[in-house]
């Protein structure tokens, strides 16, 4: 089979695999790029294996950077653009369960390939476009099956987190999980409590934005992942019911934090923070879960404490819980409300202190409330009603 190579992102590589075959050595594209273009998705980075071992790769190319070198990575700059180039290379025991002992460089490129994780990530490209498949893993893209290279138990206690990348991979790209890997990843899901709670959250976040996410949280469940996951371990009925929801795809990790949060009826923030998530994020999630949590009847006051942002996340979330739910008009309400922020008062703290009030918490609780009226409508956003109002 060929693969047409025309991609700027294949083409603009290219030199560096002639640029390598040249030098005596073989190049190939390998990885997520290479599954993706064969099944007609966008592609990002590309990645490049080689038989050339990274002394060698850095004697060929001018400019690299030893970006993982003890691994055989090393990133060559052509044009600003920089290609990471990875020698195969053989792995020993994997104590930790995600890294290995240590690692051996080989020229061969079928010894490199064994090591990966599913057949459909087991494919190589050569210059002209031919692809090299070793394990079966075209015939597998077609049939949209994920399968484990060689024996799934090895691979899983080489790294577990290729347990969740499994899961996440039958969500994001509606592959079904043959039959013995699943079976892999029932037995050797304890194996997930080696791996950091950053990686499981980030392979989970993908999921939960897969065009199948149904499927892909309920294998996560009849697995038992979910079991070694710290706030989902004992969330099974929560989880099915945020299986049981609309397929249609979220559009972002706000909202899909935000819909299994409600799913779950658990504190947001905590979940979040517990999973190591970014502050922003956290943020963001807490705000929309807890105006979800007041609609359909949400007051204005709910809205403006929401803010903008967490206001459209809702408007995406409430129809998976709701589907006759107006999204629109909650949109509307909310962008008729007379202000959207605290400084979108026509006075401040200064006009008060000037006006006579002395500083201090009451000084707070009297803009709070004026903002409060203001949004409820009760009083106009004039100043000259605002002082009056602050002072009666």
């Amino acid at each position: 089979m060929q693969i047409d190579l025309s991609h700027p992102d294949f083409y603009n590589a290219l030199p560096l695999l002639r640029q390598i075959e040249a030098a005596g050595f073989e190049a190939y594209f390998v990885g997520g790029s290479v599954r993706d273009a064969l099944l007609g998705l966008p592609i990002h980075d590309v990645d490049i294996a080689s038989s050339a071992y990274p002394e060698e790769i850095k004697q060929i190319f001018r400019k690299t950077v030893d970006t993982g070198i003890q691994h055989g990575t090393v990133m060559v700059l052509d044009h600003g653009t920089g290609y990471e180039v990875t020698t195969f290379r053989t792995e020993s025991t994997y104590q930790d369960f995600r890294r290995p002992d240590h690692v051996t460089f080989v020229r061969s490129l079928e010894e490199d390939l064994k090591r990966r994780d599913f057949t459909v990530n087991a494919l190589a490209v050569k210059q002209d476009g031919t692809v090299v498949d070793l394990f079966g893993g075209l015939d597998d893209l077609a049939a949209r099956r994920l399968v484990a290279v060689g024996n799934a138990h090895d691979r899983f206690h080489e790294d577990a987190l290729r347990m969740m990348r499994a899961v996440r991979f039958e969500s994001q790209l509606d592959f079904a999980i043959e039959a013995q890997t699943e079976a892999a990843i029932a037995e050797n899901a304890p194996l997930l409590e080696k791996i950091s709670i950053e990686r499981i959250a980030s392979e989970f976040t993908r999921l939960l934005l897969g065009i199948a996410r149904k499927a892909g949280v309920t294998t996560f469940l009849e697995t038992g992942l979910f079991k070694y996951v710290p706030n989902l371990a004992t969330e099974e009925v929560g989880l099915r019911h945020f299986a049981s929801l609309s397929d249609a795809q979220l559009p972002d990790a706000e909202s899909a934090w935000t819909l299994l949060a409600t799913c779950l009826q658990v504190d947001a923030g905590k979940m979040l923070r517990d999973l190591k998530q970014a502050n922003a994020l956290i943020s963001h999630v807490q705000h929309a879960t807890a105006l979800v949590g007041a609609l359909p009847n949400a007051t204005s006051l709910q809205l403006f404490d929401a803010g903008a942002e967490a206001v459209a996340t809702a408007a995406v979330v409430q129809p998976y819980r709701q589907p006759d739910f107006d999204a629109d008009g909650l949109l509307a309400r909310y962008q008729a409300l007379p202000i959207h922020s605290a400084k979108d008062l026509t006075i401040s703290g200064q006009d008060l202190i000037k006006a006579g009030m002395t500083p201090g918490p009451l000084l707070g609780k009297t803009l709070r409330h004026l903002t409060e009226q203001v949004v409820a409508d009760a009083i106009e956003n004039e100043p000259t009603i605002l002082l009056h109002a602050a002072f009666a």
